[in-house]
């Protein structure tokens, strides 16, 4: 009886059938529904506000059409409830979506994007998004506010820990990844959801590493650095995009026309949602580029932002706007068509309740098992002078310190809004499983990572005297990463560094384990340590996975998505830095200057005195426990067109005694251009598992537009000269092969 009553709905809408409807139908429907519209309706598909269970002010605002979807909530039968007001109640039967921030899993939690970024494997990143949303659309969600593609290079923003690192293109392989997981192949499918591409754009620059500031960015930076990631989830079929919370050159987003209307819509033909971030319409008042929340609600139409989420700038004023000709009533037609032809992508017109039969699909063991294989491909080998794995055979106790051993909330991470941590395996519970639970000495040291007492410290020194070797666990809470949370300090916090050097000084072997939300500037640790291992915070599955990789079950493949600053004082820092007329040679340091010195006894050229040139660990840096060659690189041609192409081909082979994956990259150079080129730029990647003694040549395919840069906003060229590629394990490694680009006319638009 339902599907007769949505079906008669369906066409009493749009006069056509419900099933697999083309993009012609649904264009058809959307036109004939909001030339039905009252003006008050169009408004209320533009409201975005968050519930609050199924309570008689929500009922009535659903039901009178005074809301178009509805944030965070997570009971399907007040899910239900809510769309029957809507489907069945309200006037023109307008479904609502549902949204919720689903950023690296609902219940089966994955690690942070930036840990999914260090796995080098976008197939992973799929993966895990297939299953957050197969979990989170049994509950009715059915839209998600990711992925992140901002690309960052300053570890101080917290939100770095929501994106996929500081390289243009390993962020768009990933979010493409994302976009093609959560929405699947079909949208209109009940267990996806709509992706939606944040934060538009340039967000990953805020001023100082500070949350909500502002960027100035220079015009060709932006289109070459921090729009392709969005360009490359709008050309994968991202169904939305958001706003992003900070001003670019003196306009905030949200009130952005050149970023949201000229580049998304006109130049990229993007056609889905795009909805402000919570409250940046309102915001644009402190931005100082509005009078008032009037004028805020005016300006963001302008822009072009389609729903405005949680600012009630539209509700509040659209009508008035209208009514006062300050706004036309047909400028709105079109972000209203917006609204509703997401719903009818996403089927919700003919399939818009949450199915109670099979409700609250959570846990389910392939999805756990992706979850634990997930942190083991993330994790990151950053040294090892030889206790790593730690065999059962060589040890009989291994004493776990630390505290994020046990910290079954915190190891989870930023953004993980519907953790059950009761869910989550913990490494201390992980290795007494391993290992057995009469060979593990645990003792934490410290309460939690902020901690500066030393009451512990005892207690966890002569639990490693008592050792074979020490495992301990330090690291971020995840609360320290995150929105709003930025850190001007990248140390280890609290008093986790002191803690190593007492471990350290009973004489047994310590292997560290940082799990956090950010790169840290972790130098003095990482040569205390006889190894170091870095997870960005794994999630469910965390502990297992690391067991795994510490007892040498699993082999280490992640590698660094973000370069590591041996001080707080370098950052940001980044691969891909363009050179200066007096690049860093002949370095002396701070420790090496005589006293009296004359001015130029340190050589004149660019670096710290006290932190030297390059990072601490290099981007794509990662080690495991067998070790790789490459060939020298073979080129299809030693010269090319500026319109021609070119294969780049290299031979990997497992030199170690266990098997193994290595990340092969492409990195190229353009030594000399009309515009300074970076030093060396990712163009490629693969991901390749070996055994032992075995080789495999990985091929590349170099085309005009990775050869090209921006001469103009949405100019792109190649142009002739000399090029350097690098097919290597990481982008400080490395030799070379240089070939030829000779003249042509191509240009590429873009």
């Amino acid at each position: 009886m339902k599907k007769l009553f949505i079906t008669a709905v369906l066409s009493a809408c749009c006069g056509a059938g419900a099933l697999a409807m083309t993009e012609a139908q649904i264009d058809s429907c959307v036109n004939d529904l909001v030339g039905r519209m009252t003006l008050d309706e169009k408004i209320g598909q533009l409201n975005q506000r968050s519930g609050f269970g199924y309570v008689p002010e929500m009922a009535g605002l659903v039901r009178t059409g005074g809301v178009g979807s509805i944030l965070n909530e997570t009971d399907p039968e007040v899910v239900n409830k809510l769309q029957r007001e809507a489907v069945e109640n309200s006037r023109l039967h307008i479904p609502l979506v549902f949204a919720r921030d689903v950023i690296h899993g609902f219940k089966t939690i994955f690690p942070i994007p930036l840990g999914q970024a260090a796995s080098w494997n976008p197939a992973l990143v799929e993966e895990g998004s297939r299953i957050a949303a197969d979990e989170a659309s049994s509950v009715g969600i059915r839209w998600t506010f990711s992925p992140m593609v901002d690309v960052a290079r300053d570890p101080r923003w917290g939100r770095m820990a929501e994106g996929y690192g500081e390289d243009t293109y390993l962020t768009a392989v990933m979010g493409v990844a994302a976009v093609k997981g959560y929405q699947g192949d079909d949208l209109s499918a009940p267990n996806t959801m709509a992706a939606c591409a944040k934060h538009f754009a340039a967000y990953g620059a805020s001023e100082s590493g500070r949350d909500y500031n502002t960027t100035w960015i220079p015009e060709l930076q932006l289109h070459e650095t921090y729009l392709p990631p969005f360009k490359a989830a709008a050309d994968a079929g991202a169904a939305t995009f958001m706003c992003s919370f900070n001003d670019i050159n003196g306009v905030p987003s949200s009130g952005n026309k050149v970023l949201l209307r000229d580049i998304l819509r006109d130049s990229w033909g993007f056609d889905g949602v795009m909805v402000s971030d919570w409250g940046s319409i309102d915001q644009m008042i402190p931005h100082g580029f509005s009078h008032d929340l009037r004028e805020a609600a005016r300006q963001g139409i302008e822009a072009g932002v389609d729903i405005d989420m949680e600012s009630y700038a539209y509700c509040s004023h659209l009508r008035d706007l209208v009514e006062k000709g300050e706004v036309k009533e047909a400028d709105l037609d079109p972000l209203v068509a917006n609204v509703l032809r997401l719903k009818y992508r996403l089927g919700l017109f003919e399939n818009p309740y949450v199915d109670m039969t099979t409700a609250s699909r959570f846990y389910a063991p392939a999805s756990l098992d992706a979850a634990r294989r997930a942190v083991e491909e993330s994790a990151i080998l950053l040294s090892n002078s030889g206790i790593l794995p730690i065999k059962n055979s060589k040890v009989s106790k291994i004493a776990v310190i630390g505290p994020m051993a046990d910290a079954a909330y915190d190891q989870a991470g930023t953004w993980s809004f519907d953790l059950e941590k009761d869910r989550c395996v913990t490494p201390l519970a992980a290795l007494r499983e391993m290992y057995g639970k009469e060979s593990v000495i645990y003792v934490p040291g410290l309460e939690h990572s902020r901690d500066n007492s030393t009451k512990g410290f005892a207690a966890a020194v002569e639990a490693a005297r008592n050792a074979d070797v020490v495992v301990y666990f330090g690291g971020e809470e995840a609360v320290l990463s995150g929105e709003a949370h930025c850190r001007v300090d990248l140390s280890l916090p609290g008093a986790q560094s002191a803690l190593l050097d007492e471990l350290k000084s009973a004489g047994k072997p310590v292997v560290l384990v940082i799990q956090a939300g950010r790169s840290l500037a972790i130098a003095h640790e990482a040569e205390t340590a006889d190894a170091t291992v870095f997870c960005f915070h794994g999630g469910t599955m965390t502990g297992p996975a690391l067991a795994n990789l510490i007892s040498g079950k699993a082999n280490f493949s992640g590698r660094c998505p973000v370069s590591f600053p041996r001080m707080s004082g370098q950052v940001p820092i980044y691969y891909n830095r363009k050179n200066t007329g007096r690049p860093a040679q002949d370095m002396t340091l701070i420790n090496d200057i005589p006293l009296e010195a004359g001015q130029t006894s340190t050589g004149c050229t660019s670096y710290y005195l006290d932190a030297g040139d390059g990072p601490l660990f290099p981007f794509g840096y990662g080690l495991s426990y067998t070790t790789f060659s490459y060939s020298e690189p073979k080129l299809s041609a030693s010269q090319i067109d500026t319109d021609g192409s070119l294969n780049v081909s290299c031979t990997v082979t497992n030199t170690g005694e266990v098997e193994g994956s290595e990340v092969a990259q492409l990195y190229i150079r353009d030594h000399v251009g009309s515009l300074v080129r970076p030093v060396r730029e990712l163009r490629g990647f693969e991901k390749v598992t070996l055994k032992p003694g075995e080789s495999r040549e990985v091929t590349f395919t170099l085309n005009p537009d990775d050869l090209a840069f921006f001469i103009a906003p949405g100019r792109k060229i190649v142009e002739p000269g000399e090029f350097s590629v690098w097919v290597s394990p990481n982008s400080a490694e490395g030799n070379p092969v240089k070939f030829n680009v000779v003249e042509n006319s191509l240009t590429l638009a873009k």
